[in-house]
């Protein structure tokens, strides 16, 4: 174990305050699969944040928030337009293919953003019996290149989307990042600018587990979600410990409090980084991750100490993430090492 890690955000803990909610979970005795009125409380509360004709289902996983996502809306002989570097593309273990049986359509971009020039002329070639049938667009906010889609950029992918007949989604993993990096709401980012299907990632950001999937106006789809839900095997029987820490989440304002510190802390690492000549941040941190290009040599020398991920290899370029509890410290001891080896 390495006692201070820039590998991912899914290494912190959890915040105490959602311990906190999770052991008073813990007593007594509750109905299970979310069968009670508390359960159903919390949806509405995680819903509202979306805007009017927002409905929430809760499960375990960010996989299988998108998958769900898709599963509801997709059929088997359609397509699914993504980034070359999208997690339900890289990270999923072919997670979406399995379940809806549908082909997801991997776009290369420059950084990590789909816009309607980029998806535009993969529509034109589907158009006959012989091909997929075009149906969602999905994008990563923020993407797994540390970017974020700005809400005129969301907004007019919603309004490509529509015009084409497709539905807009959202992997929200780090959503609330990008909602603090904006300075605004979640509905601004979401059903303001037309988006259709969202996840709202709280892993990441200091809880345990679970994650909350959003059907905005797709109350069809939603109410498809709860069977395919049970059949993905995201149901937890035991619920309450998802949605006590999910109202904890939002009621004490954690998830804006822990994505304000990780994002500070990778400006912070950043700024730091930059200073260093022989060190090439290649770009600037819009959310909470940094991305460098490091002298080959002292890489697996800091990993001995750090834990982190060389991003592209060719490159020499690593990816360093921080957390809701990364502190100052934490950077300060990781950019003098760096300073040292060089």
């Amino acid at each position: 174990m390495h006692s201070i890690s820039f590998g991912s955000d899914n290494h912190s803990g959890a915040h105490p305050l959602i311990l906190k909610a999770v052991e008073e979970a813990n007593n007594g005795y509750w109905h299970g699969y979310g069968e009670e009125e508390y359960t159903a409380r919390v949806q509405d509360k995680v819903a509202a944040l979306f805007g009017k004709g927002a409905k929430c289902l809760f499960l375990m996983t960010g996989t299988g928030a998108n998958v769900l996502a898709l599963q509801s809306v997709i059929k088997s002989y359609e397509a699914i337009f993504c980034a070359e570097t999208a997690h339900i593309n890289m990270h999923e273990a072919g997670a979406v293919q399995k379940f809806t049986q549908g082909r997801l359509i991997v776009i290369p971009t420059p950084d990590g953003k789909l816009t309607p020039g980029l998806i535009a002329p993969h529509i034109s070639l589907m158009a006959d019996q012989h091909m997929s049938q075009p149906r969602v667009i999905s994008i990563s906010q923020g993407t797994e290149y540390g970017t974020i889609y700005s809400l005129q950029e969301i907004k007019v992918l919603a309004e490509f989307a529509h015009a084409n007949r497709l539905l807009l989604h959202i992997d929200g993993a780090r959503l609330a990042n990008a909602v603090v990096s904006l300075d605004c709401s979640f509905e601004e980012m979401t059903s303001a600018c037309g988006v259709d299907l969202v996840s709202l990632g709280a892993t990441k950001n200091g809880c345990l587990f679970g994650e909350a999937l959003i059907f905005i106006n797709q109350d069809s789809a939603a109410a498809d979600a709860v069977y395919y839900r049970k059949q993905s095997t995201q149901l937890i029987s035991k619920m309450r410990y998802v949605t006590a820490q999910m109202e904890t989440y939002i009621d004490e304002g954690i998830w804006k409090q822990n994505a304000k510190n990780a994002n500070a802390m990778a400006r912070l690492l950043a700024e730091k980084l930059s200073e260093i000549p022989a060190v090439t941040v290649t770009q600037t941190p819009q959310i909470n991750a940094v991305f460098a290009i490091l002298p080959a040599g002292i890489i697996p020398i800091l990993q001995e100490k750090y834990h982190f991920y060389l991003w592209n290899e060719h490159r020499n370029e690593v990816r360093l993430m921080c957390s809701w509890n990364t502190r100052t410290e934490f950077v300060d001891a990781l950019v003098e090492d760096i300073g040292k080896l060089v």
